[in-house]
C-alpha cells in the first residue's frame, strides 16, 4: 500500500488545554450560548474561523526577519504592493488590518440607506458593515447551495438569473455594488467559477453597477479551477495566473488571503 505523507515538517507545536463536557456546558451557559463570548484560551477545536490556525513556512518565518517597521515609506508596504499591483492590476493599494476594516470603509463610502448590495452570500461582517450604513444585504446563492448532500464543482456561484430578476424589480440606481466572495464562506467555503464571475460582471455592465470582490479565498478558488472538468479549457494553468484573472472582471476588492 503505497503512503502519502505531508510534504513538510511542523517545526513548532502550541499545547492545547483539554476541558471536560461540565467544563464546556457551563462555559456555554456562562456566554450565553454566544460563542462570540467565549475565551480562545477554553477552545480545544475552534470551528469559528480558520483565521490564524495554519502553521507558517519556513519562508514566513524568514519574512518576518525582513519585516520594516518604518513609521512611513516601509519597505515591507512596497514589497506588497508590488505584489498585489502584479496579482490584481489595480493602480490604488491600500492596507488594512482586516478585511472587515476594509470592508468598513468601502461600504462607509457607498452605501446609504434604501439601498441593495447583491452577493453569493455575504459574510457575517459584510453583512454587518451594510446594514450599519442603513443599507440592505440580499444573498443570492445557486438553489443547489441549500442541498448540503449535493456535489457540484462550483456550488459557491452566484445565481446570475436572480441577479438580473432583483436588478428589474429594484432598480440599478438603488444598487450601488454587486459583490461576490471567493470562495464562498458562509456558503460552506464552496469555489466560485470563472465563468460565474464572468457573466456577473456582463450583467453588472449591462446595468453599470460595479462588481467588486471579496478575495477572501481567492486562492482557494483559483486552485480548484484547474482540476476540474467544468473548466477545461483552463486545466493546468498555473493558480497565480487564474488568480490574476479573477481580477480583470472587476472594479476593486477587499483582501484576500
Amino acid at each position: 500500500m503505497k503512503t502519502i505523507i505531508e510534504p513538510f515538517r511542523i517545526k513548532s507545536v502550541e499545547p492545547l488545554r483539554y476541558t471536560t463536557r461540565e467544563q464546556r456546558e457551563r462555559l456555554l451557559e456562562e456566554a450565553g450560548f454566544n460563542l462570540f463570548q467565549i475565551p480562545a484560551s477554553d477552545i480545544l477545536i475552534d470551528l469559528l474561523t480558520d483565521s490564524g490556525t495554519s502553521a507558517m513556512s519556513t519562508a514566513q518565518w524568514a519574512a518576518m526577519m525582513r519585516g520594516d517597521e518604518s513609521y512611513a515609506g516601509s519597505e515591507s508596504f512596497y514589497r506588497m504592493e508590488r505584489v498585489a499591483r502584479d496579482l490584481t492590476g489595480f493602480r490604488h493599494i491600500i492596507p488594512t488590518h482586516q478585511g472587515r476594516a476594509a470592508e468598513r470603509i468601502l461600504f462607509q463610502v457607498m452605501c446609504r440607506p434604501g439601498h441593495v448590495v447583491p452577493s453569493n452570500t455575504h459574510f457575517d461582517t459584510t453583512r454587518a458593515n451594510i446594514e450599519f450604513t442603513g443599507a440592505r444585504a440580499v444573498d443570492l446563492p445557486l438553489p443547489e447551495a441549500a442541498d448540503t448532500q449535493l456535489r457540484l464543482d462550483f456550488k459557491g456561484n452566484m445565481d446570475v438569473e436572480a441577479l438580473e430578476q432583483m436588478i428589474r424589480t429594484e432598480g440599478a440606481a438603488r444598487i450601488p455594488l454587486i459583490m461576490i466572495t471567493v470562495t464562498n464562506n458562509s456558503g460552506g467555503g464552496q469555489p466560485v467559477s470563472m465563468a460565474n464571475i464572468e457573466l456577473a460582471k456582463q450583467v453588472a455592465s449591462r446595468h453599470g453597477i460595479p462588481l467588486y470582490l471579496d478575495a477572501c479565498r481567492g486562492r482557494a478558488s483559483a486552485f480548484k479551477c484547474p482540476s476540474t472538468a467544468a473548466n477545461p479549457a483552463r486545466r493546468g494553468n498555473p493558480v497565480w495566473n487564474l488568480a490574476c484573472s479573477m481580477a480583470k472582471p472587476r472594479e476593486a476588492a477587499t483582501p484576500a488571503e
